[in-house]
């Protein structure tokens, strides 16, 4: 799944897609599996004009919603049918992921005519402009406060809570929610609650980062990219070394990539005894991020943090807290219960005094802590223009697409 790789993997899904655009969207196609498509073929005896099939790729064009990865693929399939009929270009190599998923979904048509595909395509655009349009105005399930897109953010009995909230992609970290996470860090750190509470919605705490992070390439090409995403990740992990309050992590499943890493950042980290904690850095060609460097040899030692950061060692919640990353762990039963009741004893507590505690244990080593996320920033902005690191993904990308 694509929020399962961490945040330089994007980059070099960038380089392979960078240019690819499909001709009937504007906005960039997110990598994912690509499965041969069997292509629905019109029963109606109605013929679409070809008034109607212009109509319907500038339709496409004014979606808002992303229609999704392999509807995507449809979509083109039956646009080229349309246009120049059955697929007419040569078997890509396996290597070039991006190709051999068009031109699979192509080639998938056969002898489609011309005519139906054409009748296909107006069909399938009309069908997605009918469920875009019956969704708007309809109030989203969960109350987002104004402001976040990607998050729930609640303020209530001197507690601020920030909930990851994207459940059905189990919570993959995008650009977007990396900005909107530092904004909710920001007002939280001013707000009057006594406590911050970092969790997830759904099964997963959160699987990583959202591949489409970095298909946008701009102007400057990768380098720019790898430079201001390197610069992203610095700010991102530097408001979680200066947040002044108590941080809690409530770790509610499995989590992935910089949501381990930052762990150590924490005050508290409590799971359940369904989470797990994996950071497969070196299987992508990768280094770690999120002061993680520092922080794990010094909470775990060195033997068990090269476990996790050079080797990809997945721990369960009990391995997690016994190497000390996790404070507690619950039973996932009563894992909510039992863990809000804690923390509503501690937002009871004098706030200034949690405040001053804090910074004692804390600035003694704040300025190292920037240092060290520095310097894992820039060596990753090296890593992701790796060959190394390219190939890595490369060969990830080639295991999953063979799924």
């Amino acid at each position: 799944m694509a929020g399962h790789l961490p945040r330089g993997a994007m980059l070099v899904v960038a380089r392979l897609t960078r240019s690819w655009r499909p001709r009937y969207a504007r906005s960039p196609m997110q990598i994912s599996n690509f499965p041969v498509l069997q292509m629905h073929k019109s029963q109606t005896a109605m013929r679409a004009s070809q008034k109607d099939f212009e109509s319907a790729v500038n339709q496409m064009k004014l979606l808002t919603k992303d229609p999704g990865n392999e509807m995507k693929l449809k979509l083109y399939a039956l646009y080229k049918q349309a246009t120049e009929g059955p697929c007419n270009m040569p078997k890509p190599g396996m290597l070039d992921l991006i190709s051999k998923a068009k031109w699979d979904a192509w080639s998938a048509l056969g002898s489609l005519p011309k005519e139906t595909a054409k009748q296909n395509y107006v069909e399938l655009v009309s069908s997605l402009s009918s469920s875009a349009s019956s969704s708007q105005g309809k109030p989203d399930a969960d109350s987002k406060q104004p402001g976040y897109e990607t998050l729930v953010v609640t303020s209530e009995n001197g507690i601020t809570k920030i909930m990851l909230n994207r459940p059905t992609k189990k919570n993959a970290i995008t650009t977007q929610m990396y900005q909107e996470i530092m904004l909710a860090l920001e007002a939280a750190a001013k707000d009057d609650s006594a406590i911050t509470v970092l969790t997830g919605n759904g099964d997963y705490y959160c699987s990583g980062n959202d591949l489409n992070n970095f298909t946008d390439i701009p102007p400057g090409g990768v380098e720019e990219k790898a430079k201001n995403s390197a610069i992203l990740l610095r700010d991102f992990v530097g408001c979680f070394i200066d947040f002044p309050k108590p941080l809690i992590a409530v770790v509610n499943g499995p989590a992935v990539g910089i949501s381990v890493t930052l762990l150590g950042l924490f005050d508290i980290v409590y799971a359940s005894d369904r989470a797990t904690f994996h950071t497969p850095f070196s299987h992508l060609g990768q280094s770690p991020e999120g002061c993680s460097s520092y922080m794990f040899p010094k909470i775990m030692g060195s033997a068990k943090a090269a476990e996790m950061l050079i080797f990809g060692k997945k721990l369960t919640a009990r391995e997690a807290c016994a190497q000390g990353l996790v404070t507690e762990v619950f039973p996932d039963s009563t894992f909510q219960k039992e863990v809000w009741t804690r923390l509503k004893a501690y937002s009871k507590l004098p706030p200034n005094a949690m405040r001053i505690s804090k910074q004692l244990i804390r600035n003694v080593e704040k300025e190292k802590l920037h240092a060290i996320n520095s310097e894992e920033s820039s060596v990753l902005q090296g890593r992701w223009l790796s060959d190394e690191c390219t190939n890595a993904i490369m060969n990830f990308l080639s295991r999953k697409a063979k799924l």
